[in-house]
């Protein structure tokens, strides 16, 4: 009896300790507290990002852009979602991309292969470099972007970009700067 009595109060216990192994404080950063409440992002223009599309480990995810894009206004890109979060993806203006960046990279560079750029410049960090390939024309990018600087009171950084096509290969130095938030705009 008393061999039963030893079992049960162990068996008690022991689904006691279970219960609060499982389940944390409610304080603690568990359970998507951390991502209800911080965003994981912070990009160069101070905005949060709900999703770096891969870009943070060294990728971007031109799928998930192009599923996020709803909409091209004039040369910048962007998005016609149900959620606010995923309004606005990171973008390049992209009526000075062929005379900057190169007639042959400036040529292929549709939107996605843009809004990589742009979020890849928003919140890359400097000196990693990130890669995509747009499968629809065969050109495989990879940028590179650097520290930040101000540039009268804008938020700029200098990148290279490159460009491979098969036995083509483009690579060019630039600078963009931000003309809003999430937004960067080529200018040498």
């Amino acid at each position: 009896m008393r061999m039963t009595a030893v079992f049960i109060l162990l068996l008690i216990m022991g689904a006691w300790c279970a219960d609060a192994v499982a389940q944390p404080p409610a304080h603690a950063p568990a359970h998507g507290w951390r991502k209800k409440h911080d965003p994981y992002y912070v990009g160069y223009s101070g905005r949060h990002w709900e999703h770096d599309y891969g870009v943070r480990s060294g990728s971007c995810n031109r799928e998930a852009v192009a599923t996020v894009l709803g909409g091209v206004v004039g040369a910048v890109v962007g998005s016609r979602t149900s959620t606010d979060e995923n309004r606005t993806v990171a973008t390049i203006t992209g009526a000075v991309v062929g005379a900057v960046i190169g007639k042959w990279i400036g040529r292929e560079l549709d939107e996605a292969d843009r809004a990589c750029v742009g979020h890849s410049l928003e919140i890359g960090a400097a000196g990693q470099p990130i890669t995509w390939a747009n499968e629809t024309t065969g050109v495989r990018y990879e940028i590179v972007p650097a520290d930040s600087r101000k540039d009268s009171g804008e938020a700029c950084r200098e990148f290279t970009l490159s460009a491979v096509a098969g036995e083509e290969k483009s690579s060019q130095r630039g600078i963009a700067c931000q003309s809003r938030a999430g937004v960067w705009e080529i200018v040498d």
